[in-house]
């Protein structure tokens, strides 16, 4: 399944600007799919106005009267709701479940969002074949319609979207790497005099610990490389140029004999 084999359905919405909205969380997220089920007659500029650049969705969105009528030609139809009950459906998966399954299904899907004071009845989710609830705070779980929308939106297009990695987002190093990097840093370390005596072995293993725990992106882990390796030149040459002068002094005095 595809993000273009999905609707989002939106039973009886009572606000242009969270129609708008929900226009909007789609775009953003590759939907492009929307079905209204009303009567009423919205104010097309309002929800434009909100939908901002994904006014579009709104102009090409199918309205139905019925809920029966707006998913009647789909194979697969999905409710969305925070109630559970013994007349709801005794099948709920969140979010992220969701996503995996769909993507991993073939067909085409109808996610139904109820209104924004009630939400979906029992009769509309009796039309669906299962329910998905966002796990939300006990103290205040409704959300807004267009929240609930774009928390779907967002865990779809990861899953069907091929979204990919984010631009500079944080990857931290497997073990492979972080063993390549502690022994690079306890190189460095011996070529500056360290482990003289006994302690390397239980020093890697510190390092490779708390490198772990500091979930050290591949960039962190060069510049730390680099960071050490440099002390380790710079040591060196101290070492060197202290070769150097010694060895100048000790002339000096052959020559003062």
């Amino acid at each position: 399944m595809t993000l273009q084999d999905i609707t989002i359905v939106l039973s009886h919405p009572q606000e242009e600007g969270n129609i708008g909205a929900v226009c909007r969380a789609m775009k953003n997220m590759g939907l492009s799919r929307l079905c209204i089920v009303s009567a009423e007659c919205f104010d097309g500029d309002a929800v434009r106005a909100r939908a901002v650049h994904a006014g579009d969705l709104w102009d090409r969105a199918g309205r139905f009267d019925s809920l029966a009528g707006a998913v009647g030609g789909y194979p697969l139809v999905i409710g969305t709701t925070r109630r559970r009950g013994r007349t709801r459906k005794p099948v709920n998966v969140h979010p992220e479940r969701l996503a995996q399954y769909l993507g991993a299904r073939a067909g085409q899907a109808a996610l139904v969002f109820g209104n924004e004071r009630a939400g979906l009845g029992n009769a509309d989710l009796n039309l669906c074949n299962f329910a998905s609830s966002i796990p939300s705070s006990r103290t205040f779980p409704s959300l807004n319609l267009s929240h609930a929308v774009q928390i779907y939106a967002y865990h779809l297009f990861r899953v069907l979207g091929g979204a990919g990695s984010v631009q500079g987002e944080w990857t931290p190093l497997d073990q492979n790497a972080l063993e390549a990097l502690v022994k690079s840093v306890t190189c460095s370390l011996e070529s500056l005099g360290f482990y003289k005596h006994r302690g390397r072995t239980e020093q890697e293993r510190f390092l490779r610990d708390i490198f772990s725990r500091a979930g050290l992106s591949p960039a962190e882990g060069a510049y730390l490389r680099g960071l050490f390796a440099k002390a380790a030149g710079l040591g060196r040459r101290a070492r060197e140029t202290g070769g150097e002068e010694r060895e100048e002094r000790e002339k000096d005095v052959k020559q003062n004999q």
